[in-house]
Formats: structure tokens, C-alpha cells, sequence
């Protein structure tokens, strides 16, 4: 039988719970948790699962115990006084001897609540004990075990771990049941926590690293890895219906639109219009009965709003509706983990099916060593369902080919790839898109010019060109060009060439329509 810890997310972790009758060690250096964890085990186990509990403490007191309690709003005097949880004050040396009797008065005190949690805080000062009175510690730990066998109640031992002593391990983690292991580090100045089980005996579990929060209002929060949500099936989901981008003109290049389902990459230098091809590509998935969100990492809300009403779309309208949402973190202190279950929970409840994400840049800064799994991580859960989703990347190079597939490493995950760049032909920067990349389709394999106005990005004909604002060199369509894609177009087109050979005039140069968000 599985018994609830009651901490959240952490029976998630340990698939259900933990197996009764389990003796627990939570280890970890000073400030890592331990004791609120404990202390939650002991309270949840009171209020929610009529389980009494004890709580053996040899520095801290009770008064200490409800302050911190009071801090995490659990009544734990209200629980002492309707004799479900007992607090003793006691040392080392006394609890021991406890242990060598069965009807002494430490298990008198357990039967008198009809306890069925412990909680033992802490291991450490019983090992100072021994050393001190020179006692061989690990007798104790196994007289330890084995009083807790006797009285038959679930029971979590909190102990501290020395780094400075070295990663041999210490006898007791041989002796108990589960081990879990807490962590704190700073990275660029900011704290993260991690809880890993290292073993659990008589039940499987999640492994490896998992986010942990201490939360004012809730006390500790476990949020598994992002990495270890389960494929409940083999068989991955897959549709013929297409999702359009928005535009008809980037729909034929891409053969119809985008997969249902399916997961596409836009990439491109920063001005060239990923934000607004995605709330083009979720304003249109709107109108065809879709719940879309767009989860920002880049810009507030009320600033997205306010741009993209120049361009014509009511941001604010579709939130009222409840066909949009819009999800924002600040990158300074993102967490994947506590960001990926804020997402999932989102797009559950809501019924959402399309999602950009703007932009997974963020990831790549927050947490370099993890982006690769964190997306793939993402891409799999969202194709489950049958999602949509966009990724925007900001990128300098190349039009990101390279970042994405070196540095990303994005680009096997994605079903589609979108590419947006600046093309400088004399003084002017105009505005190219490719598709190099698209999945079960017959995507067309040509570089295309695009302006940003009044319902987004819209890509211009070939036939026409336009004049250069100053009039010194003729502004051709990208057709009379080469080397477009290295943002270093040549003029010696066939067209030119054949002009200047023949004596003729240079094609006509027509105007541009030029950007115009009003």
C-alpha cells in the first residue's frame, strides 16, 4: 500500500506515493529544505489523510516549529491540540534508549495519538552524539531501524550532508528504504533547488533531478523534470488537416500550410517579424475554431497588445473571447520545470491546440545544457495532443540554419522550418522569407520578399520591383538576383546581363509598397 507524502508534486515523482511502513532519509546541506519537507510530511498526513504524526526534534522548538508552520498558513496548533500531531523535545542519548525498549515511554507517547507518521529531525546531532561518547554510530542506526520496524509507523529522517567530506557514502543510506537527496545552488546569482530520489525499495519512480520551490502560503513544491513525461503510447498521432499560417502566399510555398500536429521553427535576425507572424498564424487558427495561446518570453503583454493593434489585430478582443492566451515569464527568473507545468496545466484546462512560444532564445540563455531536451520534451507532449506549435528563434547568422542545428540542436525535432532575414541591396533593407523544410510536403524552394503592414507579414509579387528612395540604383525584384540567402545579393542577373550585352535598357524599376502599420 502506497502512502500519500502529501507534498505536492512529490507523489507524482514517486508514482503514487511511498510504500507504508518505508523509513525515509532526507539528506542535504544546510538550507536545502529538509526540515520544511518533513514538517509538510507530518502535517499533510494530519489534515488531509487522518494519519496522526510525531515530530521528534533535538534543536528546534516548538515555538520555532509553529512559526514556521504559520508561515506555510498550516494550523499546526490547532492539529497538537486536537491530538493529531505531537511535538518531543528530547536528545539524542534519551531517544536511543527509547529504542532498546518497546514499551518505553517514547512508543507510549506514539500509541497515545495512534500515530502513523515520524518524523525524526535530525540524524546529524545522533552521529555527533556517538562521536563524542565514542559509540560505534552505525549500532545505533541499526537500533534506530529497527525500533521504528516495531512500531509500525512511516517514517522520515532528516540528515545533513558535508560536501567537504567527499562522496563516500555514509552507512545509513545502505540501511534506509528511500533515499532523497536535496540541493541548492546559485547560477548567475539566482537559487535553484533540486530533489532527486536516489533509491525507493518495493516501488519504481521518477528519476533524476527534479525543480523544487519552497512557496510562502504552501510550503515545498516538487516539479518533475520536464524530460520524464511519459509516451503513453507508441503510436504518435498524426493528421492530414492543415492549419494555415495566415498567409495564403507562405501557404503555397509550404504546400497547403502547416501539418496539424506538427511542429515548425521561424527563425530570424530581431526586427524581421516573428512576433508578428505569430499572432498572424494564431488570429487566423482563431477563425477556423481553434483555442490558441502564445507564450511570451520576450515582451509584456499590454506591449504585444498595444503593437500588434498598429497592425490591425485585437489582441485584447480575443482574450475577452477566450480564444487567446497569453502566458508570460520573465527570463531572469524562469525555471523549465515550474515553466513547462505552468504550460501543460494551461493547455489542459483550456483546450488549446495552437501555441507559439516567443521565443525559445530564452531557453537556450536560462539553461544552455538542457534546451535540447527541454524542447524536444515540449514537441513530444504537444504532438501527443495534436497541437500546433510554433518555436521562434532569434538569430543572427545565417538565417539560423546552422545555430539551429548546431547550437539549438532544433533542427530534427521540428517538422517545418521558416527562415526571415534582411537583404541589403545598395541602401536599402528589404525583407526576405524562405522554406527550406517542410515535412511531407512539396514545399517550394525559393527565396520570396515580404513587407510588414496593415494583417501582418505579406509577401509581394515577383513581377514587380521598386524604385530606390534616392534614386541612384534600380531596386529590382528578387528574381534578378543572386546570393540572396548571404545577405550579399549580386545584381549580375540574367536580366542585367543581357542588358548591358545587347546595349539595351535596364529593366523598369516600379515602386514599393512600403511598411505601413497604421
Amino acid at each position: 500500500m502506497l502512502v500519500k507524502t502529501g507534498i505536492a508534486g512529490l507523489d507524482e515523482v514517486l508514482l503514487g506515493g511511498i510504500p507504508r511502513g518505508n523509513n525515509l532519509i532526507v539528506e542535504g546541506a544546510p538550507g536545502t529544505g529538509k526540515t520544511t519537507l518533513g514538517l509538510g510530511f507530518i502535517y499533510a498526513g494530519a489534515a488531509l489523510y487522518d494519519e496522526p504524526g510525531a515530530i521528534v526534534s533535538f534543536e528546534l522548538d516548538t515555538a520555532k516549529l509553529l512559526r514556521d508552520a504559520a508561515g506555510f498558513n498550516w494550523d499546526l496548533q490547532g492539529l497538537i491540540d486536537a491530538g493529531k500531531i505531537k511535538v518531543i523535545q528530547t536528545s539524542p542519548a534519551v531517544l536511543l534508549s527509547e529504542f532498546r525498549n518497546a514499551d518505553g515511554a517514547f512508543a507510549d507517547a506514539l500509541k497515545s495519538i495512534g500515530a502513523k507518521r515520524l518524523l525524526i529531525d535530525g540524524l546529524t546531532p545522533m552521529r555527533l552524539y556517538a562521536e563524542v561518547h565514542d559509540k560505534p554510530f552505525r549500532e545505533d542506526v541499526h537500533l534506530l531501524i529497527e525500533g521504528l520496524a516495531r512500531m509500525g509507523v512511516t517514517t522520515m529522517v532528516t540528515a545533513e550532508r558535508d560536501e567537504s567530506l567527499g562522496s563516500v557514502p555514509s552507512h545509513e543510506r545502505f540501511v534506509f528504504d528511500t533515499i532523497i537527496s536535496l540541493t541548492r545552488e546559485e547560477q548567475r546569482r539566482r537559487v535553484h533547488r533540486r530533489l532527486t530520489v536516489l533509491k525507493s525499495r518495493g516501488q519504481d519512480f521518477i528519476a533524476g533531478s527534479h525543480t523544487m520551490r519552497i512557496e510562502a502560503g504552501r510550503g515545498v513544491h516538487i516539479y518533475r523534470r520536464a524530460q520524464s513525461r511519459p509516451i503513453n503510447t507508441n503510436d504518435q498521432q498524426t493528421s492530414d488537416e492543415r492549419v494555415s499560417t495566415g498567409s495564403k502566399a507562405i501557404d503555397e510555398m509550404m504546400d497547403g500550410g502547416l501539418y496539424a500536429g506538427s511542429v515548425t521553427m521561424v527563425s530570424g535576425i530581431s526586427g524581421t517579424g516573428k512576433t508578428v507572424f505569430s499572432v498572424q498564424f494564431l488570429t487566423a487558427a482563431i477563425t477556423t475554431g481553434h483555442k490558441t495561446l502564445l507564450v511570451s518570453l520576450d515582451e509584456h503583454p499590454r506591449q504585444l497588445i498595444r503593437n500588434a493593434a498598429t497592425l490591425g489585430f485585437d489582441l485584447a478582443g480575443l482574450m475577452d473571447s477566450g480564444d487567446l492566451f497569453i502566458h508570460y515569464e520573465s527570463p531572469l527568473e524562469l525555471e523549465l520545470d515550474i515553466h513547462f507545468d505552468r504550460i501543460i496545466k494551461l493547455v489542459e484546462e483550456k483546450g488549446i491546440d495552437c501555441v507559439v512560444f516567443d521565443s525559445c532564445a530564452v531557453y537556450e540563455m536560462t539553461s544552455p545544457s538542457e534546451v535540447a531536451d527541454y524542447l524536444y520534451a515540449l514537441a513530444t507532449f504537444f504532438k501527443n495532443r495534436l497541437a500546433t506549435i510554433l518555436f521562434n528563434y532569434e538569430s543572427p547568422e545565417l538565417l539560423g540554419i546552422s545555430q539551429i542545428s548546431e547550437e539549438l540542436k532544433g533542427s530534427h525535432l521540428v517538422d517545418n522550418i521558416i527562415l526571415l532575414n534582411y537583404v541589403e541591396i545598395s541602401t536599402v533593407l528589404r525583407r526576405a522569407i524562405a522554406v527550406p523544410k517542410v515535412r511531407g510536403s512539396r514545399n517550394r524552394q525559393i527565396t520570396r520578399e515580404y513587407v510588414i503592414a496593415e494583417g501582418g507579414l505579406q509577401l509581394l509579387d515577383e513581377e514587380n520591383g521598386y524604385a530606390d528612395p534616392a534614386g541612384v540604383v534600380p531596386q529590382l525584384p528578387f528574381s534578378s538576383y543572386y546570393g540572396l540567402l548571404s545577405r550579399s545579393p549580386s545584381r549580375q542577373s540574367p536580366l542585367i546581363e543581357d542588358a548591358v550585352a545587347h546595349g539595351t535598357r535596364l529593366p523598369d524599376s516600379v515602386e514599393l509598397p512600403t511598411d505601413n502599420p497604421a
